[in-house]
């Protein structure tokens, strides 16, 4: 199984390690991916023929799911859905999910 991560940096910028997702399959780290609206090619060549992405802040519209279709699985490791177009991944039958308590805690005891 092939996994890509778009923006590991903002993941892990070094203090952890990806030996978790390595145990599942062949795993490709990016530690940045520049999203240009005009041009999807980089995130459509960094994804290749993974069947799972992990996204952070690198959007993935329309125009790049209907060009990965190996993709199954898309983790947005963030609490909303915003950067993954959900209904083109419906559409596409991709399982997208998020991390909706991340942070609750702390932003609890902020308040």
């Amino acid at each position: 199984m092939k996994i890509v991560v778009l923006d590991g940096y903002t993941l892990n910028p070094g203090d952890l390690t990806w030996d978790g997702l390595e145990a599942l399959g062949d795993l490709t780290v990016y530690d940045r991916t520049v999203f240009d609206r005009s041009n999807d090619d980089l995130i459509i060549e960094r994804i290749g023929d993974a069947e799972i992405v992990f996204t952070n802040k690198t959007p993935l519209p329309r125009e790049v799911l209907r060009k990965a279709p190996n993709v199954k699985y898309i983790g947005v490791l963030a609490t909303g859905y915003n950067v993954v177009d959900i209904e083109a991944a419906k559409e596409f039958g991709i399982t997208v999910t998020n991390i909706p308590t991340y942070g609750t805690d702390s932003v609890a005891q902020m308040v």
